[in-house]
């Protein structure tokens, strides 16, 4: 009977441990909790804000901000007042409410418009922006914003060293806007809508005409105009063949030394001997 007891608890013994974890961390929560409770009650704000600072100090952001939160209200007139606005925005930032903490780095600045932390706090409020930015399948309207606002930084404080860091965040969120729209223009191509990417492969291009693909965007607007042309009525083939060509012409001005040139020649040599075909076919039909 023992030995098959001990069987069982060898068997057992992994769920037995992870039971205990977390009856110990429902525990720990609990006391955490009444912790909190029990220093929110207290009448001393002096005290109170000590505690928060300490929280602050040790990156306990949730209890920071809620110790914060609690003694706003009795420091409001002091001149401690700033400091508490400034780690209350900081602990919304930290836990990742970057919503929040924008909106509070700007009420900081309509508060304390002279504070020496002004030029860190309009940053932050950028960065925050920033931050809300989501992947590029997605609507665009933060990572469109955080650009405004990153140059609204720069033009505004001329001289900070964050405007590197301010620099690229704006490249990185138009290389993220640019992705969008190549995403966009190449889906129209995978489904088959040839002529609408090759409308959204000319936007693209001219939206970004320093990007470093250039040459992949033109040689997609040759493609799509071209396999266009293709599925067009025999009526119109070739004005939109003599569009491809035009094209690829376009190509070899812009970028004579790419290493997709080869590939667009191919396109121009496909579309003049389409156009001949179909000039030989129309010469041949009887009036």
């Amino acid at each position: 009977m023992i030995s098959m007891f001990t069987s069982v608890l060898k068997r057992n013994r992994s769920l037995l441990v992870i039971v205990a974890g977390m009856l110990f961390t429902g525990i720990l929560l609990s006391s955490c909790s009444k912790g909190i409770s029990k220093l929110l009650k207290n009448p001393d704000p002096a005290y109170k804000l000590r505690m928060a600072e300490q929280f602050f100090v040790k990156k306990q952001y949730t209890k920071a901000q809620q110790v914060y939160e609690d003694v706003m209200p009795y420091y409001k007139a002091s001149k401690e007042f700033e400091d508490i606005y400034y780690k209350y925005a900081y602990c919304a930032y930290h836990l990742g409410d970057f919503m929040n903490a924008e909106n509070l780095f700007k009420s900081y600045l309509e508060i304390f418009p002279n504070s020496t932390k002004a030029e860190e706090v309009d940053y932050m409020r950028a960065y925050s922006y920033y931050k809300q930015s989501p992947k590029p399948e997605l609507d665009q309207t933060s990572t469109i914003k955080a650009m405004g606002m990153m140059q609204t930084f720069i033009n505004t404080h001329p001289g900070s060293p964050r405007n590197k860091e301010a620099t690229e965040i704006i490249d990185i969120c138009r290389a993220k806007l640019e992705l969008k729209d190549f995403k966009s223009a190449q889906l129209y191509y995978d489904i088959g809508q040839f002529r609408a990417a090759g409308v959204a492969f000319t936007a693209l291009m001219n939206s970004y005409p320093e990007s470093l693909r250039g040459d992949e965007y033109k040689l997609m607007i040759i493609k799509s105009y071209y396999r266009f042309a293709e599925l067009s009525i025999e009526e119109k083939k070739v004005e939109r063949f003599e569009q491809v060509i035009n094209e690829c012409y376009e190509f070899t001005d812009r970028f004579p030394d790419s290493k997709l040139k080869k590939e667009a020649d191919e396109f121009l040599n496909l579309s003049q001997t389409n156009i001949k075909n179909l000039n030989n076919e129309q010469t041949k039909t009887p009036a």
